[in-house]
C-alpha cells in the first residue's frame, strides 16, 4: 500500500518533486535531516525532545523525505526492534499547528538536536528516532490534506 499525500494549504503540495533543500542520513536507529537554505529565518526550529517547527513552504519536500526514509530497510528493522509497539502511532506527535506570525507549522513530538536549551531554536539539522517517523508522516499528511 502506498500513501500518497495530495492537497494542500496555501498552495503547499506534497506531490512536488524532491526538494533540494533537504538531506537525510540514517545512522543506527535514527535519521538526521538537514535543511539547506541560505536564509536563517527559514531554518527549521527544534525544541530538543519537545517538538519541531517547519516553514510551511517546505512541508511538501519534507514529506517526500519522510516517505523515502520509510522505504529503507533500516527503518523497518528499527520498528521491529523497538520495545514501544506504539512508537509509530500518530499520537506520538501533535497535529500540525500553523503560526500565521512566522508561517511555520509546529509539531510537538520526539525530535532532537544538539542544543539542550529550552524553547525553539533554529537548527540546520535535527534527529528523529526511526520508529517515530511514521507518526510524523501521518500528522504531516493530515495537515497537508486540510
Amino acid at each position: 500500500m502506498t500513501l500518497e499525500i495530495v492537497g494542500g494549504r496555501r498552495g503547499v503540495s506534497a506531490g512536488a518533486a524532491e526538494s533540494a533543500r533537504w538531506t537525510r542520513l540514517c545512522v543506527g536507529g535514527s535519521v538526521t535531516f538537514g535543511h539547506l537554505v541560505g536564509d536563517d529565518y527559514r531554518t527549521p526550529r527544534v525544541w530538543s525532545g519537545r517538538g519541531l517547527g517547519l516553514p510551511e513552504t517546505d512541508l511538501g519536500g519534507f514529506a517526500v523525505q519522510l516517505a523515502k526514509v520509510m522505504k529503507l530497510g533500516a527503518y523497518w528493522v528499527a520498528r521491529a526492534e523497538c520495545p514501544d509497539r506504539r512508537a509509530g502511532d500518530a499520537t506520538r506527535w501533535s497535529p500540525g499547528r500553523y503560526d500565521d506570525e512566522d508561517a511555520f507549522v509546529y509539531f510537538a513530538g520526539p525530535c532532537t538536536h544538539g542544543d539542550r536549551l529550552p524553547g525553539y531554536h533554529p537548527a540546520a539539522a535535527f534527529t528523529i528516532a526511526l520508529p517515530y517517523v511514521r507518526g510524523l508522516r501521518i500528522r504531516l499528511a493530515g495537515y497537508l490534506a486540510t
